[in-house]
Parts: C-alpha cells; structure tokens; sequence
C-alpha cells in the first residue's frame, strides 16, 4: 500500500477506534461495514485475536468433509501457485464457514503468515478474525480485498490479502480462494487472479448431474459464448434451479432468486421453442442471445487434426464430440500404448510445448478406465526444485520447517489405482528423478520423514519437449529413461503438419459453430502461412480472440489480425529431436512472437499470454530467459 493511501487508512483507524467517529471517504464503504460489524461483535482492534488451530485429527476430518470443494479447486491451486510463490504470496483455500484448508506458495511466507495465524487449521471468519479478505468475502458475499492497516487487528497489517467467494450453482458459497502477501508489496493484480481462477473452479461446479434439467447458456454478446464469461442457468421445468454468477449479473437477479424465478418471467420466448442459439428478449427488455441444451451432461475433451490437435479443457462447452478424433495413424499408436499400459509398462510423449500431449494422455486415460480411476496430472516444471519431492512423495506431520501439521498424502498416492501424468519430466530435478525411479521399481512410495512405506500401483505416462535419449541430456538419469520409455510417441509441431489449412478450418469451424462469426479468405491465408511457434494450444488461443473481435459484421478481416501473424516465414521442417539451428531459430521466432504480442496489448501481460495461448508465467520466464 502506498504511503498516502496508508497515511489515509492510519488517519481512519484512529478516528474510528479512538474516537469513535465515523471516517467517511477515508476508507471503502467495504471496510468500514466490516469494522464496525467487528465492533458490534465486541473484538478489540489492539488485542491479538483469540483463534485456536484444529488439532491434526480435527482438520483432517474437515478436510474430508469438504473433499469435493478440494478437488474441484486443486486445478486452480497449482495454477495461481507460481505467480504466489514468484510474489512472496501464499494462495489460501478456505471453507464457507473461514476455516483454512489449503495453503500453498513461498515458503519464506508461509513462516511469516503462520505468526499471525494464516495456515490450514485456523478459522478466518469476521467473528473469530476481525476484518480480513477471507471473512469479509463470506460476509459481504462477494469479491474483497484487505491491505495493511484495514485489517481490524492490528497484528494483521503485515497482511495484503485478496478473496473471491466460491459460489455453487444454487446460490450459497461453497468455499473462498484467497491470495495473500505482505503488505509492503503492491499486488496489482492479485484480485484478478483469483476471480479468473474462482470462475474457472466455479465452471467446474456445473459439471455435475443435473438429470432431468434443461441448461441454458446466456450472452449478451454471441461472440462470447464458450468464455469463462458467459451465463449458465439450469430449469427443472421452468423453474430457475440454478444459475452462475454471470447469468445472474446479466439478468440482474439475485442469489435468492434461485429457486423462485420462472422461465416465462425472465424471457420473451417459449420455454419448448428453444433450439441452439438465438436471439431473445429478457424480463428487461433488451436482447440477449441463448443457447439451449436438451439435457445438461458432461462432455469429454475433444481434438481434431490431420495427426492430433486439442481445444483445450478450459471451454468443455465448445466440444463437438464426447472424445477426441485423431488420425489412422494415431488411433492404431493408441491402441498399441492402452495395451502398453494395461500390460504395466509406461508410455512417453514427445513433442514440443502446446502439441497435445497431455489430451493424448487423458484420451489414454479415458479408454483404460476414464471415470472409473484418478488421472493426477503433475507439472514437473511448474513445481519449484524446494518443493517438488514433498508434492510427489508426501510427508509425514513435522518433516520440515514450514510443513503441514497433519502431514501431506502425496501426489504419487493420490494417483493410486489410475494414470499417473508426469508433464516435462525433463526439467525433473536429478534428486527427484532417483526417487521416483525407487517408486517405479519397488511400487511403494515412503513419505518425506520417513514413515511406513505405502504401496501404490498406477499406471505411467510421462510427457517433455526434451531430448532425453541416453546422452542426449546429461542431467536425465538413463535407468529412469527406460523405465518410462517403453512406448515413445512423437507428436509433431503444427509447422510440420501436410494439411495446414484443413486443419485451422477444422478448428474454426468448431471453435465458432455457435456464433455469426466469418474468417475472411484474406485473414484465412495469413493464418495458414504463419508458423504457430506455439503449436496447438497458440492456434485455439488465436482463434477464439478472433472470434471475440470480430468486426461489426461479423467478418475477420486481414487488418484486423494480430501484427505478429504477418511477420514471418515458415521455418525449415525438422525431425525430432530439434538439431540446433532449429532449436535456436525456434526459441527466436517465440521470443519475437511474445515480444511482439506485449508490444499489441500495451505491455499487459496478462492479455499478451492470453492471445498467445499460455500461461503469464511462462511468458515471463522466456522473456527473463531471453533478456
């Protein structure tokens, strides 16, 4: 917080704690709700708060309790989990009620914050904890943040925190992620994060069964059909049953109006006339554009290409088909690996960044069990060298300063009886690597610790962009390599696909078959010439902004497409592994590409990985790499 606004906030506390006034303008309408219902409830501002930790035994049987809301979140967890632990922040999942369940990001951090109580265990409501994002959030029923000195406690200044209430599909809060540093940090974007994160783990909520309901997707905008910013409402009948915050937001109803509201007093139309998108009026007379499904349903991921191409997960509602599609070739390599995998044996992809690899793997998945089994997806370079081997292995209570007290199940566990997915394994530090190939030969994993050895018995399918044949790379342990490489697979980058352009139609196609959107003949062969350094996964992200900026005839116009589509050629085809001179000319038209969306999106980062189709982090590590 910056000096005058902290000047401000110093200036507010002592009028309203010393002298009982009321610090109009001084501080948010927000805080000073909280503060005075923190006053009302007898807490005082200068006294440490009276909380008490659950005892192990306690917060397991909580953690059970809200095992659902965990695993729902986990996604969410590890994505916000680099940016937390790059910021000195910790990202906080927490109960409807404020109990802390998770907390996970810079250990530096997690010390500090278990001072002043911030860790699983503890309970972050108003009443137990004066003002703070997390009880805040529950009480207010929405988005809140809390900096320094706006903490009811003085103890909690050391504190910025960031919250977002979960809220399931029938109104009530299901939980609140939270984004916490220091205060002398200016977290800019925290709030940001966590509501893209919380409408991610929101989205997910809807997945489940609603048999017998019919679901309807809302947007003033049809371009956006299939964001995380569209509306969702699900009728039993014609009564309203469930709804997301976004279709609420654009209907301006309230939470409680889940459950009385009827089709007929919200919408101009026939609830049976309703067949896929099309344009209606609302209770409030402005148009609005609606898409119906007969029966709400989970769907599968989808991929499609002359060889294998992927939409990724995030828009589930954008699939076409309940599985993937893939080539003759691919389908006979896939076959061949489901019986490697039933047999014991281990699979591993090979291919460059956004090549599909990891919607191959839960295809494999898919046909070896699906449903039936856990798939634990592992990020081998998303996850810090410090803390690497306790997220696999686990710990028992007290292995390490900074450790959970009721100890850590292990990501090797939780994959237990399914398909273990180990993401980059090449950048697997070789301390890691010599324990997990011990699990792989022995099938029993033995927790950070020590403790009893647990056995375990999953599948293995490993995935990198790396050469990790024997000498290839010096740091990968050969006797680790031939056991995850008993069937290897190549997924080629998209510069080397024969059919580009059946390709990028396939994938126009399906990505706007629920919108006007046209792809002008112009702007289609820009795309077919450009060179895709991000493969698969760049390709979607392009596309789907396109969509959204179409123009206000619905066409995409060459003009309108990004600079960086127009600025180069095609790179030599090559063969994997990379030689050299490739590899260099691709990390140069990446690097060029990154620069050149930062330089179309004024500097923001957050838009320039979004058209590019990866995570923020990853575009601020290739550009630090680079510099």
């Amino acid at each position: 917080m910056s000096t005058p606004a902290l000047d401000y906030v110093q200036t507010a506390r002592h009028r309203f704690f010393d002298r009982g006034d009321v610090p109009g303008g001084l501080v948010s309408e927000t805080i000073l709700r909280s503060w005075q219902r923190c006053v009302g409830l007898g807490l005082s501002a200068d006294t440490r708060p009276a909380v008490e930790p659950l005892t192990a035994q306690a917060l397991r049987e909580v953690c059970q309790q809200h095992e659902e809301l965990r695993r729902i979140c986990l996604p969410g967890v590890r994505a916000l989990y680099t940016d937390a632990h790059a910021t000195g922040s910790i990202v906080i999942l927490a109960a409807p009620d404020g109990m802390i369940l998770e907390s996970l990001g810079s250990a530096d951090f997690l010390g500090k914050a278990a001072r002043v109580a911030l860790r699983s265990g503890v309970p972050w409501s108003e009443n137990h904890t004066g003002t703070n994002a997390i009880g805040t959030a529950i009480t207010e029923g929405r988005a809140v943040e809390v900096r320094g000195p706006e903490h009811f406690f003085a103890a909690h200044r050391v504190l910025s925190c960031s919250a977002v209430p979960i809220i399931d599909p029938f109104g009530k809060i299901a939980g609140v992620f939270d984004l916490s540093g220091e205060s002398s940090v200016h977290h800019t974007h925290a709030l940001g994060m966590v509501r893209v994160a919380v409408d991610q783990i929101e989205r997910r909520l809807f997945e489940r069964d609603f048999s017998g309901c019919r679901m309807l997707r809302i947007q003033r905008d049809a371009g956006l059909f299939g964001t995380p910013l569209e509306g969702v409402l699900v009728f039993e009948g014609e009564r309203l049953v469930a709804a997301n915050r976004h279709g609420l937001s654009m209907l301006k109803l309230g939470r409680d109006d889940i459950g009385r509201k009827r089709f007929g007093e919200l919408f101009d139309a026939r609830f049976e006339s309703l067949r896929g998108p099309m344009s209606v009026r609302d209770h409030l007379h402005k148009p609005i554009f609606v898409r119906a499904e007969e029966e709400s349903s989970k769907r599968g991921t989808v991929a499609v290409s002359h060889t294998v191409a992927a939409v990724p997960d995030r828009y589930p509602d954008r699939r076409a088909a309940t599985e993937p599609v893939f080539s003759t070739d691919l389908k006979a390599a896939l076959g061949r690996a489901e019986r490697v995998l039933g047999a014991g044996m281990s699979v591993l992809l090979l291919g460059e960044t956004g090549t599909g690899k990891e919607v191959f793997a839960r295809e494999l998945h898919r046909r070896i069990g699906g449903d039936r089994m856990p798939f634990v997806a592992v990020n081998c370079a998303g996850l810090p060298e410090s803390l690497i081997e306790s997220e696999l292995f686990g710990y028992e209570e007290g292995a390490f300063t900074g450790a959970k007290r009721h100890g850590n199940k292990g990501l090797l566990r939780e994959a237990d009886g399914g398909v273990l997915f180990l993401d980059e394994i090449g950048d697997m530090p070789p301390a890691a690597q010599t324990r997990l190939l011990r699990v792989l030969q022995e099938r029993e994993v033995v927790p950070l610790g020590g403790g009893k050895p647990m056995k375990v018995d999953f599948a293995v399918i490993a995935a990198t962009h790396r050469d990790l044949k024997v000498g290839g790379l010096e740091q990968f342990r050969s006797d680790l390599f031939f056991r995850i490489a008993h069937y290897t697979i190549h997924l080629p980058p998209l510069r080397e696909y024969p059919d580009r352009r059946a390709l990028i139609e396939t994938f126009w196609n399906r990505l706007a078959a629920d919108t006007t959107t046209r792809l002008g003949g112009d702007a289609f062969d820009v795309l077919v010439r450009y060179d895709w350094p991000g493969n698969l996964r760049q390709l979607t992200g392009t596309l789907r902004t396109l969509i959204a900026l179409a123009g206000p005839d619905g066409t995409v116009h060459v003009e309108e497409l990004p600079a960086m589509l127009h600025a180069q050629g095609s790179p030599p085809n090559s063969g994997w592994p990379l030689t050299t001179h490739a590899a260099a000319a691709l990390s140069d038209i990446t690097e060029r590409a990154m620069r050149q969306a930062l330089e179309e999106h004024a500097g923001n980062v957050s838009a320039a990985a979004r058209s590019l189709g990866v995570s923020r982090s990853t575009l601020y590590r290739r550009l630090n790499k680079a510099s």
